[in-house]
C-alpha cells in the first residue's frame, strides 16, 4: 500500500514537471486571401509571433526570425478586415495594418543581413505596434 502510495506521488511529480506548449513553435499559416477574422485572435497572434521572433533573435536562429516576419507582414493585411476591432482600433486600423506591414518587411531584410543591432531596433518597434493593438483603453 505504502510502495503504490509512493509510486503514484512519484508519478505525479513527474506529470506535474513537464513544461507547457513550445511557444516558439511555428503558428499554423493564415489562409492566403486575407478574409475577416476576430481581432483579438489577430492580437494573440501578433503578440505570439513578435515573442517567437524574439526567442528566435537570442538564439541567432536568423531563418526563423524571418519566418516570423513573414507571418508578421501577412497578419498585417488581415488586420483592415478584422471583426470586432475595438472603436479605438477601427479608427486606426488601416494605418496600424500598414505600420506593422512595413516593420515586419524591414525585420525580414535585417534578420537576413544577420544585423543584430538593426534586428533588435526592429523588433522594439514590432513590440510597441503590437502593443498598441492590446484591447484595454489603458495607455
Amino acid at each position: 500500500m505504502l510502495r503504490t502510495l509512493g509510486i503514484g506521488l512519484l508519478a505525479l511529480v513527474l506529470i506535474s514537471c513537464q513544461g507547457g506548449p513550445d511557444r516558439s513553435s511555428p503558428l499554423p499559416a493564415l489562409p492566403d486571401k486575407p478574409a475577416p477574422r476576430a481581432y483579438g485572435e489577430l492580437l494573440e497572434r501578433a503578440r505570439l509571433l513578435a515573442n517567437n521572433a524574439n526567442s528566435a533573435f537570442y538564439v541567432d536562429n536568423w531563418e526563423q526570425v524571418q519566418e516570423a516576419g513573414r507571418q508578421l507582414e501577412q497578419l498585417a493585411l488581415f488586420l483592415p478586415r478584422a471583426e470586432d476591432a475595438p472603436a479605438k482600433q477601427k479608427v486606426v486600423l488601416t494605418t496600424l495594418s500598414n505600420e506593422l506591414g512595413k516593420l515586419a518587411r524591414q525585420l525580414q531584410e535585417m534578420a537576413g543581413a544577420k544585423d543584430v543591432n538593426k534586428t533588435n531596433d526592429v523588433m522594439r518597434l514590432i513590440q510597441l505596434k503590437v502593443r498598441e493593438m492590446r484591447l484595454s483603453d489603458s495607455n
